[in-house]
């Protein structure tokens, strides 16, 4: 299979129906459902820094054992033929393989499939040192500078996510600046909320995913991400640090609260539910992030010609892309 096309996954999802191509792109997901028929087949969730698709791979593919044991994060060349199923872009797959060592090292295919936060990483951590600044309690303060500082290059450069938002290198330092940046920004309508304690919360809710993910070129799970998740290793990274500060017990336990409670549903992996001023406020900034993130990348990864994005499982909806003066029957 030739490696020397230079197309983009963007360009896969935009060609004209019947259109053969060859692309180089990431595994995201591979899942298997049940047809009408009552057969099995392979939803499998494919794409790169510039748009993914979902492909429908049967068992009567000649690619369907390659999907079948293929790894979310493989990087893989994909050759197909363009197609649309119901007004929905559903590539056929013909061959398929994962690249060597070798090809990914030189670094050409990463740059294509890997993405990174579009602001400038030195901005963001100037940004993120004069925002804890202004956290006027001594040993609060100390206590948010040391977790970050303890957690080194990690917290600059992982993802915030394998999928759902933010899934990109830099993309744990880009969020938690964009929820601070909020955060800021709305809690001057709110003075019954400690500044200082939802500040850190702000800060400080998603540091455990320097533990959940891996720092490969695409993010997974590591093995201590999946048995504790990033709220109860924030909890721990955080009462650590806290307490060679000397950190008030009741600050403390209000931001561990923050932090176990930050996905404020049980439902969706929170240890408790926001029972806080600053808890309640810091879930609510941190989704506004996540799912405008996710809108985000509906936008920049939707070809030009459709009105609506796929479904999304994050937002559960579709979004509309079309941009506004543009209609449609």
């Amino acid at each position: 299979m030739d490696t020397s096309s230079d197309i983009s996954m963007f360009d896969v999802v935009s060609s004209a129906s019947g259109m053969k191509f060859c692309v180089v792109a990431e595994i995201k997901s591979v899942e298997t459902k049940l047809a009408k028929n009552n057969s099995d087949y392979l939803s499998v969730t494919v794409g790169d820094k510039s748009a993914t698709c979902v492909c429908k791979i049967f068992g009567s593919s000649p690619v369907y054992n390659f999907f079948r044991v293929a790894k979310p994060g493989t990087i893989a060349l994909l050759e197909g033929i363009s197609k649309d199923y119901n007004g929905t872009f559903s590539p056929d797959i013909t061959s398929a393989r994962a690249l060597t060592d070798l090809e990914i090292s030189n670094g050409k295919y990463l740059q294509k499939v890997t993405a990174c936060a579009e602001e400038g990483v030195d901005a963001l951590e100037s940004e993120l040192e004069k925002m804890i600044s202004t956290i006027a309690n001594d040993k609060l303060r100390a206590t948010v500078t040391g977790v970050i500082g303890e957690l080194g290059p990690d917290f600059y450069s992982k993802a915030a996510g394998i999928s759902m938002h933010h899934a990109y290198k830099n993309g744990l330092l880009e969020h938690t600046v964009h929820v601070a940046r909020a955060g800021m920004n709305l809690l001057k309508l709110y003075p019954f909320i400690d500044y200082g304690i939802a500040l850190a919360g702000l800060i400080l809710h998603d540091v455990g995913k320097t533990l959940e993910y891996t720092n490969d070129p695409v993010a997974q799970k590591t093995r201590i991400g999946v048995l504790h998740g990033h709220l109860i290793l924030g909890y721990r990274i955080l009462r650590k640090i806290a307490i060679k500060n000397c950190l008030d017990d009741d600050i403390l336990e209000r931001l561990e609260h923050v932090i176990l409670s930050h996905h404020n549903d049980p439902e969706f992996g929170a240890v408790v539910r926001p029972a806080t001023p600053e808890a309640v406020f810091v879930a609510l900034v941190d989704n506004l992030d996540a799912k405008m993130g996710m809108v985000e990348q509906l936008l920049k990864s939707t070809p030009q010609k459709n009105v609506f994005s796929d479904f999304h499982k994050g937002l559960e909806s579709k979004i509309l892309v079309s941009p506004i003066g543009r209609s449609s029957a």
